[in-house]
């Protein structure tokens, strides 16, 4: 999930002479007008009647249009936002503390519209035609895996999910296959196979804490990115990835995250030590950062600003997705040599 949302650029005081009422009439002409009242009366009269020097304008005449001051902005509607974003969390976190079985779940469904959002755009955009079926059916079984086995089920799932694909592609003609199974491969470990560790999080003795946890310091990354990046923002971070995220943004990520972890892990997690949620707090900043970035590079190449539309106020499933899914093995690998896999 990009860290802050793109805050359109300010524009500088421009004046190309577009869109600004101009002047009109006799006296505010380049030269002076005309007298053609005495043409033909006296040959000797004066051929050019003297202009004042400050002439009052008409009364009718527009004035110039004033410049209107420029506000920041979200560049999305913030109250639909934020309201998606809550109600999202009311269905995790009431779905991760009463039955695990149903969190699971909810997180192959996010993988499969994930994926079908992915895929729609490669075919659109590139002319990829990443094979639909194996990997919704693959992604789901990752998931499944990964929660009930461990990593050892989501790697055999995962070899299982490229074989599907190469096997499916086969079913079409040869142009082109190269390319549609290698974005099927690409799509099949960016999306499920990252998502599994969520699952495996969630095999812990106290996992439903632990995914708490990594959803609650990706939140407080990205908020801390917005806040501070739209406040104190100046110096771009990665202008021709993201031209919205600053510097001064990513130090908010950073700071936010590592205070959020000292207290998830001291008060959070079994045997967890607030030193620990320092660091883990500062991983977490970093990766969801990449991670944004990641598919902000993606939608560049592909040209489209949102993956998808199913979110009101925050695009697609995948635009939520962005820093939660390379972060999840960063927070699973630190948590297990922190607390072990407990």
């Amino acid at each position: 999930m990009p860290i802050v949302p793109d805050v359109p650029e300010h524009g500088g005081d421009q004046d190309d002479g577009q869109g600004a009422a101009r002047l009109s009439g006799p006296l505010f002409r380049d030269e002076p007008f005309r007298d053609e009242t005495h043409r033909g009366e006296n040959p000797s009269a004066q051929p050019y009647a003297a202009v004042p020097q400050n002439p009052e304008p008409m009364p009718d005449a527009p004035q110039p249009a004033q410049p209107q001051p420029q506000k920041k902005t979200a560049g999305r509607d913030l109250g639909a936002a934020i309201g998606v974003g809550v109600g999202l969390g009311a269905v995790i976190v009431a779905s991760l503390f009463v039955v695990k079985a149903v969190f699971v779940g909810v997180v192959a469904v996010a993988v499969v519209v994930g994926l079908w959002e992915l895929t729609k755009r490669l075919e659109e955009r590139k002319g990829i035609k990443a094979p639909l079926v194996p990997l919704a059916i693959g992604g789901a079984a990752m998931v499944i895996a990964g929660y009930v086995r461990g990593a050892e089920g989501a790697w055999v799932a995962m070899a299982l999910t490229a074989l599907a694909v190469l096997v499916w592609r086969m079913t079409e003609p040869p142009e082109g296959y190269l390319k549609d199974v290698t974005a099927g491969l690409f799509a099949a470990f960016y999306v499920p196979f990252l998502a599994t560790f969520v699952a495996m999080m969630l095999m812990a003795d106290d996992g439903a804490w632990r995914v708490l946890v990594f959803l609650l310091l990706t939140v407080v990354s990205d908020t801390g990115a917005y806040a501070v990046g739209w406040r104190f923002g100046k110096n771009k971070l990665a202008p021709r990835i993201s031209p919205g995220k600053t510097r001064e943004g990513l130090l908010g990520a950073v700071a936010f995250a590592m205070v959020a972890g000292a207290l998830c892990m001291q008060f959070m997690i079994d045997d967890g030590i607030w030193w620990q949620g320092l660091l883990l707090g500062l991983a977490v900043a970093v990766s969801a950062t990449l991670g944004d970035l990641g598919e902000s590079m993606i939608k560049r190449d592909l040209g489209i600003k949102d993956m998808g539309t199913l979110l009101p106020g925050h695009g697609g499933i995948m635009d939520r997705l962005d820093s939660l899914l390379p972060t999840a093995p960063v927070v699973w690998l630190l948590l297990v040599i922190f607390v072990g896999s407990g």
